[in-house]
């Protein structure tokens, strides 16, 4: 019996579905490290309010850890996904946005009121705006640059900050304005157009000189001599790295744009 033009257009129509239809399951490696990172940021939480302000602190850094260690070994392992590209939002969302606004809060914002929620809310708010945009805009975008100070870095400055008083010895209300300060800063850094170095262009693959094993094992010796100092200290340089990048980025695009508008007139008269 022949086939008919309609059952071999039926049969193709079923293998496009079949073949356009996404797979089922998860990863279970990339996303368990996500996982864990959203487990040490609600971890934080809990020791902020049990009053362990430093374990909180150092619970960030360990979820900024498992964090940066999840996406590459997706990206290594060839085990990207949709799911796992939102679950990684969402766990960013509470262990950078929601968990250090909470910690800096209860540490020493709580004393201000009104004023003091406020600075907490602007940065979880400001949190959720960077996720969303850097989200709408993950396939458009310059991947060696972000728009916006990232999460990781901004709940980095406020953890460290937070980690640094306790270290020291000082309460959390004597710098209550200070406080607020930084963190609001932070805030307004994640939803800014500044443009900051993804350092996503770096091979792992590839070789490297003797000399880069070295500087990361001096970089390390350095961070173990006093980690709160180091750690807050390297994510406001980070911070600080922003705009003065996209300053010398508009600098170099204007002389561009002058030396296009007015070429220099290098003929001479005959």
């Amino acid at each position: 019996m022949r086939t008919t033009f309609f059952q071999v257009k039926n049969i193709m129509d079923k293998a496009q579905n079949t073949a356009k239809k996404p797979r089922r399951g998860i990863y279970l490696l990339p996303n368990l490290l996500t996982t864990a990172a959203l487990f040490a940021g609600f971890y934080a939480i809990l020791a902020a309010v049990n009053g362990k302000f430093e374990t909180a602190a150092v619970a960030i850094f360990v979820a900024m850890l498992l964090d940066g260690m999840d996406g590459r070994i997706a990206r290594l392992t060839k085990t990207q996904s949709t799911f796992g590209a939102e679950y990684d939002s969402l766990s960013d969302m509470v262990s950078f946005g929601l968990a250090p606004a909470l910690v800096v809060y209860i540490w020493a914002l709580s004393d201000l009121g009104k004023l003091g929620w406020l600075a907490a809310f602007i940065f979880t708010a400001s949190g959720a705006l960077r996720l969303a945009r850097f989200n709408t805009q993950v396939d458009t975008a310059d991947k060696k640059y972000f728009q916006g100070l990232p999460s990781p870095p901004a709940a980095a400055i406020v953890a460290g900050g937070v980690w640094l008083g306790v270290d020291y010895g000082i309460a959390g209300e004597t710098i209550a304005w200070p406080a607020a300060i930084l963190t609001t800063l932070a805030g307004l850094l994640m939803v800014s157009n500044f443009r900051y170095h993804s350092f996503k262009d770096i091979d792992f693959h590839g070789k490297v000189p003797f000399i880069v094993l070295v500087v990361v094992m001096v970089v390390l010796a350095i961070i173990q001599t006093h980690p709160p100092t180091v750690l807050f200290l390297m994510a406001l340089t980070y911070a600080v790295s922003g705009p003065v990048l996209t300053l010398l980025l508009l600098r170099k695009h204007r002389e561009h744009r002058t030396g296009t508008d007015h070429p220099d007139e290098t003929e001479s008269e005959e």
